[in-house]
């Protein structure tokens, strides 16, 4: 199965006529100004020659702003500029990131004019009053209804959420899911709410109106989410936000930040399996076989599903097993 890349181009803020309250895309991907049409084929360039060598899928992709609001005379000079890389069969296409609110038909004839493959939406969340409270300027039918039309133009979508905003609790954020499901998307991205400085939302934290969730709530709650996500064939193409350096070392104010925080989502659902399993053998010494690529996952990051499981067992080890798939796993007896 060939390897897909993204060759991301950021827009940051661009076009956007709302601030939503938790936005700073200039302190999240360190980039302050519109690329200009040179800047976007040195990257491109720059991209295309540090890709591994062998079958692979690449998409130019552009992400940060509100790509369809800007002139169909820009949006064509971008796409333009993409789609001489498609014609040299270096690039699959072209994926785009804009609002809900300016998905129409003559947005979306447009972009048939050129290789766009899949459109994402920043739905974030499909509660009115969260989307109220974060300042997004849209509403959930909104979303909906630019969902729909995108799937009858015959594009991937894409529909982002954001777990954790003003307003929004556990049972909020599952039914996002489940709507984001219903709305047919084929993928999605999940993105804890973070506090970011010189933003809307970092006056309401730092003024006590806004609580940030803790880092083991959002594992929990995205867990939850990915396999939602997962039994319903809609694949989760990230798990929180990959920020610039500038970002790390000064954009985050407070929230559920963490640079391996897919790993502990996967962490937490194997422990789950764990904690559910109801064949534990009376031993003292146990081998725990799971499918390949799924070891470090079983074991847990820094070993937390190990450690969890020695208040069980003297001792316990774990394996790969190439019979085994998914979250598969076998127990055995090393020692009574």
């Amino acid at each position: 199965m060939a390897k897909h890349f993204n060759i991301p181009v950021f827009l940051p803020e661009l076009a956007c006529p709302f601030q939503c309250s938790y936005c700073n895309q200039a302190a999240i991907s360190g980039i302050k100004r519109m690329p200009g049409a040179m800047e976007v084929k040195q990257l491109i360039e720059r991209n295309l020659h540090s890709f591994p060598k062998g079958e692979k899928e690449v998409e130019i992709a552009f992400f940060g702003g509100n790509f369809t609001g800007l002139s169909p005379g820009l949006q064509r000079e971008y796409l333009s500029l993409a789609e001489e890389y498609v014609a040299t069969t270096e690039i699959k296409g072209i994926r785009l990131s804009t609002r809900p609110d300016y998905i129409s038909k003559p947005v979306l004839d447009l972009l048939k004019e050129f290789t766009v493959t899949t459109i994402e939406l920043g739905a974030q969340s499909l509660d009115d009053e969260v989307l109220a409270l974060s300042g997004r300027g849209h509403t959930a039918a909104q979303v909906l209804s630019a969902a729909a039309l995108i799937r009858d133009y015959g594009f991937r979508l894409g529909l982002q959420m954001m777990i954790g905003l003003p307003g929004d609790n556990f049972e909020k954020s599952i039914y996002t899911a489940e709507t984001i499901i219903a709305a047919g998307a084929d993928e999605t991205r999940i993105y804890p709410c973070l506090v970011i400085r010189d933003t809307a939302l970092e006056k309401e934290f730092n003024s006590g109106k806004f609580h940030v969730s803790d880092l083991q709530t959002a594992v929990t709650w995205v867990a939850q989410l990915l396999l939602r996500f997962e039994r319903a064939g809609v694949r989760v193409i990230r798990i929180g936000l990959h920020p610039s350096e500038d970002f790390s070392t000064g954009g985050l104010v407070a929230g559920p930040f963490h640079p391996s925080l897919k790993e502990m989502v996967l962490s937490e659902i194997w422990k789950s399996l764990f904690d559910e399993y109801p064949d534990w053998p009376a031993a003292s010494e146990i081998l725990v076989k799971v499918p390949q690529g799924q070891l470090n996952f079983a074991v847990g990051y820094a070993a937390s599903n190990k450690k969890h499981l020695l208040s069980r067992f003297n001792h316990i080890g774990f394996t790969t097993d190439a019979s085994l798939q998914h979250r598969q796993f076998r127990v055995e007896v090393v020692k009574c």
